[in-house]
């Protein structure tokens, strides 16, 4: 494993401050140059794109950078107008971007207009009403006596108010039939855009995806919103000349799936009620257009639950993409996750920049977390988590840069919960002997798992126990522990290595029972079989394995040990649990990436077959003729 400081001998810098960060957002996308240039291919073309990949390895920033790299000079905005010959089918109409708002302004002056003589006898009549009344009561008061006169004051006084009232309620509703109705209503707004649109619809429910047609409780007597006030327009409308992204697009409706390769093919699509219940949905406006480019994403689940036609749509009028998970270990590439740490600083706002040390450290965290000798991880997003949990610790205690040692305590902060638990459970094991690490024992050996995925991995100790008894009644060996299918699989291989090294099929004579010890998660995948195979024999033959040992691997029905995954995270939990030595894959000795000074607390041993395990982890003593006869196999 290469020393940090060797990491990146060809660049020069002090810190991210002196690296250059590009303008467009297309070129922050990191370690995915095909997928890049398929995006720049749409936003040239106009074509629609599949991204298939893991989270975090920046699909949605590809979206956002293709609607970067698209046109905005004719961007137009969407207004709904009414329908004097049927008030249910609103008209559709686009403008230039930004004149929609003058087209409102304007509608809404001549309206003003319109009650400008309405508002002014409304003033005289305000004014008799007040007036009136006293002067009534001084004419009939001095005429006829004050009481006549002040019963003509109290008449006067009710009627003006009545009347006055009544011409108000009257011009309200004049208002509500004659002039609200006749201003139109913009529905998709691109004033003052500088870019084109570019609307992320992941998870939205019908209506905020197609468009809607609100409910009106006032639907008589001249009280109601008319329709072409109540549109709504989607996301579908909104993105018109722009994208439209959608992340896990297979969890949309069927339904709606196929409305979404409708406004697809006719990039035109009308708006209507999405509820049966409200009076939205006897409103259906003329079609509104939605011309945009659609990015869905998704992970290999996604093909196989997605709409087929959709998806032939996108790949017939479009690309299909694979992201990549890791990149090689290049120079280069290294380069550029320097420059993905620039980039974090510069978005967060809030965090240091990063000394050349922490950068070193964050490129090898990211060679861990690939999972895969010789790469780098791809999936940015959790590393981005790591690069602003180090910039709060360097802030907190007031350092102008982020350090190395910034960095372990951000680690330490930091921890996902699978590592969280991951230590719960080997303190708990530890502590009521579930988990030995010293001395010897029959059938009893540490195997290495790991919980979580992807780059979450946290490894934990697996406890296995065998038994052997005479009987034979069993077809197949009997193992508890609430195991998965691969898990079951890989445990019967045991069978026909026994049958290989010592000439007898055991489960003709023998039962066979293998216990994982409180897996009250569960058990899955073929990485513990070496595990199970030393167990097994050593309950077989009654030869003790050292407890100072785990071991990790899967196994051919030749004894052929086989890589796996999640290596570093099993040894780093068999140094954390006090075990001395570990047993890994030969092929996966590189994959192995772990902290110099933290390597020298355990010893690494790399086996090609289930021979050298054996030789290695058991106690031979009394026993050499059975290791000779494995050996010679």
């Amino acid at each position: 494993m290469p020393h940090l400081t060797k990491i990146m001998p060809n660049i020069n810098f002090k810190s991210t401050l002196s690296i250059k960060i590009p303008n467009r957002l297309i070129d922050h996308v990191i370690g995915q140059d095909d997928s890049v240039r398929v995006i720049k291919k749409a936003a040239e073309q106009r074509r629609h794109v599949l991204l298939i990949g893991e989270p975090g390895t920046g699909k949605s920033m590809l979206g956002m950078g293709l609607a970067e790299l698209l046109p905005k000079e004719k961007l137009v905005d969407i207004i709904s107008f009414p329908n004097l010959n049927d008030e249910h089918t609103p008209l559709i109409r686009t403008v230039p971007a930004g004149k929609g708002r003058e087209l409102i302004a304007k509608a809404r002056i001549q309206n003003i207009g319109m009650f400008k003589n309405q508002n002014i006898f409304m003033f005289i009549l305000v004014l008799l009403a007040m007036f009136a009344p006293w002067w009534v009561m001084k004419y009939y008061g001095d005429k006829f006596g004050s009481t006549v006169g002040a019963i003509m004051f109290a008449a006067f006084f009710l009627g003006g108010m009545v009347f006055l009232g009544a011409f108000v309620l009257f011009l309200n509703l004049g208002k509500k039939m004659d002039g609200k109705i006749k201003i139109p209503r913009v529905i998709v707004d691109n004033f003052r855009m500088k870019k084109a649109p570019f609307y992320d619809a992941t998870g939205a429910h019908a209506g905020a995806l197609l468009g809607d047609v609100l409910h009106d409780p006032f639907q008589s007597g001249g009280l109601g919103t008319p329709a072409h006030e109540r549109v709504v327009a989607g996301m579908i409308h909104k993105a018109n000349l722009g994208v439209l992204f959608i992340d896990e697009i297979a969890t949309l409706q069927p339904a709606t799936q196929q409305e979404l390769l409708s406004a697809l093919q006719e990039k035109v699509f009308p708006i209507t009620g999405q509820s049966e219940r409200s009076a939205g949905a006897m409103v259906r406006t003329e079609p509104v257009p939605c011309d945009f480019i659609l990015v869905a994403a998704g992970n290999l689940e996604t093909v196989k639950n997605m709409h087929p036609a959709l998806r032939s749509r996108i790949r017939g009028y479009g690309y299909e993409v694979y992201m990549n998970e890791t990149i090689p270990d290049t120079q280069e590439n290294r380069n550029k996750i320097a420059v993905f740490v620039a980039q974090e600083v510069v978005k967060d706002k809030k965090i240091p920049h990063f000394s050349r040390e922490a950068v070193d450290l964050i490129i090898e965290e990211a060679r861990k977390r690939a999972n895969r000798k010789g790469h780098l991880t791809l999936r940015l997003r959790e590393l981005g988590g790591l690069i602003r949990a180090a910039g709060d610790v360097a802030k907190e205690q007031k350092s102008s840069l982020v350090q190395k040692k910034h960095i372990l305590e951000a680690k330490g902060i930091a921890r996902t919960l699978e590592k969280q638990l991951a230590d719960k459970y080997i303190e708990r094991k530890k502590e009521y002997e579930v988990i030995i690490t010293e001395g010897k024992k029959v059938g009893r050996v540490n195997g290495l798992a790991v919980i979580g995925g992807e780059d979450a991995y946290s490894g934990i100790i697996l406890a296995i126990e065998s038994q052997v008894t005479p009987g034979g009644k069993e077809s197949e060996i009997i193992a508890t522990g609430k195991l998965g299918e691969i898990a079951k699989e890989a445990i019967k291989n045991v069978a026909a290595i026994i049958k290989k090294y010592f000439g007898q099929d055991i489960k003709e004579t023998y039962d066979i029972h293998v216990q994982f010890l409180q897996t009250y998660e569960g058990v899955e995948g073929d990485s513990a079989s070496i595990a199970v195979a030393t167990s097994v024999i050593s309950a077989f033959k009654d030869i003790p394995i050292k407890q100072d040992y785990a071991m990790t691997g899967s196994l051919s029905v030749r004894g052929e040990v086989l890589p796996v995954g999640g290596v570093t995270s099993k040894v780093e939990a068999a140094i954390e649990a006090g075990i001395k030595n570990v047993i890994v894959p030969k092929s996966n000795l590189k994959d192995i990436i772990i902290d110099p000074n933290k390597l020298k607390q355990i010893k690494i041993i790399p086996v090609e077959t289930i021979g050298e395990v054996l030789k290695e982890a058991l106690v031979w003593k009394g026993k050499e003729k059975i290791l000779r006869k494995i050996i010679n196999s």
